[in-house]
């Protein structure tokens, strides 16, 4: 008798969406956990998604969330880009990132740093700002005061 891999190629489990739904540094995995979960439904999954819909970070996660929650044929309000910083506090963090930077140092440089040691920040910005990330990134860099 043939042996079948049935369970590894499996969809993820329960436990293993709500880690990913958890992942702040990756906010793609955030969204595609949204999605999964839509799928699998129950009051534990939507419990995870509600919480999605109103805390994530990020508009497009919460958004995921939102969709996934209405196909469940739940009542949510539906998510509204927030006004201000997605994480308190940016600007400091951002800062101290380039003053560890040698003087000259540019804007290459600065967003490798970022991203290696904040990549919490990094992607929730990238997820937040969409195709202007980059542009965003730059002029931020460029107005923080350096050394």
């Amino acid at each position: 008798m043939e042996h079948t891999e049935s369970m590894t190629d499996a969809a993820p489990s329960l436990d293993e969406l709500k880690k990913a739904a958890g992942r702040m540094s990756n906010w793609r995995e955030r969204a595609k956990a949204a999605e999964a979960l839509g799928e699998l439904g129950g009051q534990p999954a939507v419990d995870v998604l509600e919480r999605l819909a109103k805390n994530d970070p990020v508009y497009r996660v919460q958004q995921a969330a939102y969709r996934a929650l209405t196909a469940l044929g739940v009542e949510a309000a539906a998510p509204e880009r927030r006004k201000g910083e997605p994480i308190k506090g940016t600007g400091k963090i951002l800062l101290r990132i380039k003053k560890s930077l040698p003087a000259g140092h540019d804007y290459a440089a600065f967003k490798e740093k970022l991203k290696n040691m904040r990549s919490d920040v990094y992607d929730t910005y990238e997820g937040d700002k969409d195709d202007e990330f980059d542009a965003w990134l730059e002029r931020t860099w460029a107005s923080l005061s350096g050394r």
